[in-house]
């Protein structure tokens, strides 16, 4: 459906059952995060937030509650994106399937931007925005889900712009109340290509952050679009409606945003930002990052705000996830060869642990079987945009089981803890970049290191289904997360080596040192988020029998210290008196 605004679709989810509206005031201070966070986990609905403590504007969080959500938002363009993606991604598909993808072209007149020469906002100050503030040690109050728009000095124009999604500081720190915020963007983000140009021109950088509109500008700005696809042909395909905008004071303006928030980054400008609850499940601590000044705030009369709440998996940035897997499915692979599947795993953050199906055909006369093609693609994986900040890399050979889901990662685990030889399959990358927002290593901000495990071949062991028979030390307190899979607590890794060293762990696959074992083994989840959010594989990987021969590690069987330790930020937690309210005012709705 081509929704002209947010509040087209707000009036559209609710009249299908999919909204739940709150007349009563709220607070933006942890409490509409608390409220966004109930309704997400047992409810499933967008939450229109209609009276926002010190602000005339409404608010709207959940819009992409489910994939379900999603696809209903987007019913009637998501079947053409999907070709065009597919298409862009590789053209001989036209040739292939030329009758599946002609209704793409049908959508064509709304891919270009169309400029226009008048708006209808009105100027407003920052202190104007709902000023939400979502975990209790956040910096201040942020936006969540802002579409963040630059230009490239060197060739200007809306087609070879960048819209990302950074997160925006609205307040608190040192910044200047209504003429500073902060903008803190990562790693391998398009933005910082710009700055860089317009610094070593002695430019500043004109930035534009829009906020709200068509929901189809959301999903452009944390899109990842072939190489060449503009996010503003994206936003007008997918939502069905061109990208409009305006140009003033040499800022561009997006017409169908609810809020535009306008400004310049200048070289070397950076102030403290942060902390901030985030998407690991942990605080991401202060930082400098570029500080905006502010040049002009601008709203429409009846603009909604939208924003989400990000924190321990999943969340609503994990239905973003699905709704852009579900878009691109099939294309990472046609983009590396040998690749047949490949999933960020959302329930340990997404960027710390791949998990990869890939051929084995370089070598298929041989009778032993190891990894070597898989480790081609290994690399090629650890090369590609936002894959290249995983720490953790497990793959495995097509060629061992067809039918074994990537998506799966019970199943996927089973099959790979059967066939790893830890006497080789381990490759470490140390002293290497890493997610910005990852702090299980000890060095540098964006430092750390990455371990691909590639596993082929025949199963080498029958996992362990019941600890009965090994005689652990009860002051380990064991656990089996899954066969094969033991979790252990102990105050260091030596006690632990020491302890099963001598043992013949027969069945044991991987050991896992942890604060809470019975927490961990609760569900695969908790040890996915456990596990691969609370170590840097070159520093926390120890071993039983551990050996270094070639300068190449090996082990009989991994250790993986996952301890919280001192260096790490600390986990999220929202206070029980403002759940309570929370709670109470979503009944007092229903």
């Amino acid at each position: 459906m081509a929704y002209k605004s947010i509040n087209d679709c707000v009036l559209d989810l609710e009249k299908n059952g999919m909204l739940i509206r709150i007349k009563e005031e709220v607070d933006p201070n942890l409490e509409m995060s608390a409220i966004h966070q109930i309704v997400f986990k047992n409810h499933k609905k967008a939450v229109l937030f209609e009276n926002v403590k010190g602000s005339r504007f409404a608010a709207v969080s959940n819009l992409f509650a489910t994939l379900e959500q999603s696809q209903f938002i987007f019913r009637d363009t998501l079947k053409p994106v999907k070709g065009l993606v597919s298409l862009k991604a590789d053209p001989a598909n036209f040739f292939k399937t030329p009758l599946a993808l002609i209704g793409s072209v049908t959508h064509a007149p709304y891919a270009l931007p169309i400029k226009h020469r008048t708006h209808h906002f009105e100027e407003i100050q920052i202190e104007d925005i709902p000023q939400i503030k979502c975990w209790p040690m956040d910096g201040g109050p942020f936006v969540t889900l802002p579409q963040v728009y630059s230009e490239d000095i060197d060739k200007p124009g809306i087609m070879n712009s960048n819209l990302g999604m950074y997160r925006i500081q609205l307040g608190g720190n040192d910044y200047v109340q209504n003429k500073e915020i902060g903008l803190h963007y990562q790693i391998h983000r398009g933005i910082g290509v710009h700055q860089s140009k317009a610094n070593a021109n002695g430019q500043p950088l004109k930035v534009s952050i829009f906020v709200g509109g068509p929901p189809a500008h959301s999903l452009a700005a944390v899109m990842p679009l072939p190489e060449g696809m503009s996010e503003m042909t994206f936003a007008g395909i997918m939502g069905g409606r061109n990208f409009r905008y305006v140009v003033k004071d040499g800022f561009t303006l997006s017409k169908d945003s609810d809020f535009v928030i306008c400004g310049e980054i200048n070289a070397n400008d950076v102030k403290p930002e942060g902390p901030f609850g985030d998407h690991l499940g942990y605080y991401s601590l202060t930082h400098d990052f570029p500080v905006m000044k502010i040049h002009k705030v601008y709203a429409k009369k009846d603009a909604i705000w939208p924003f989400t709440v990000v924190g321990r998996p999943p969340q609503e940035d994990s239905q973003f996830g699905a709704l852009i897997h579900d878009i691109t499915d099939g294309i990472i692979p046609t983009e590396i060869p040998g690749l047949k599947a490949v999933n960020a795993v959302d329930e340990a953050g997404v960027h710390p642990l791949l998990l990869a199906i890939g051929s084995e055909r370089y070598t298929p006369y041989q009778k032993t079987r190891r990894p070597q093609e898989l480790l081609t693609i290994a690399n090629h994986i650890l090369g590609k945009g936002q894959l290249s900040l995983a720490k953790y890399l497990f793959i495995v050979a097509q060629e061992d089981d067809a039918n074994l889901d990537v998506q799966n990662e019970y199943d996927f685990f089973q099959h790979l803890f059967s066939r790893v030889d830890w006497s080789r399959d381990l490759h470490f990358q140390t002293k290497t970049t890493m997610d910005t927002l990852d702090y299980s290593s000890t060095g540098e901000i964006n430092e750390g290191s990455k371990v691909v495990c590639a596993a082929v071949g025949e199963m080498k062991r029958e996992l362990c289904k019941d600890l009965s028979n090994l005689s652990l030390d009860d002051g380990l307190k064991p656990h089996l997360v899954m066969p094969g899979v033991l979790v252990v607590e102990s105050e260091d890794v030596e006690s632990v080596k020491y302890k099963l060293e001598h043992l013949e762990l027969e069945g044991i696959a991987l050991i896992t040192l942890v604060d809470d074992s019975a927490f961990v083994a609760e569900d695969i989840s908790n040890w996915l988020w456990v596990t691969f959010t609370r170590s840097n594989p070159a520093e926390d990987i120890f071993g039983l029998e551990e050996g270094i021969q070639n300068k190449h590690w090996h082990c009989r069987i991994p250790i993986i210290d996952a301890r919280v330790k001192p260096h790490h930020a600390p986990a999220m937690h929202m206070p029980d008196e403002i759940v309570q309210m929370a709670h109470q005012k979503i009944n007092n709705a229903l």
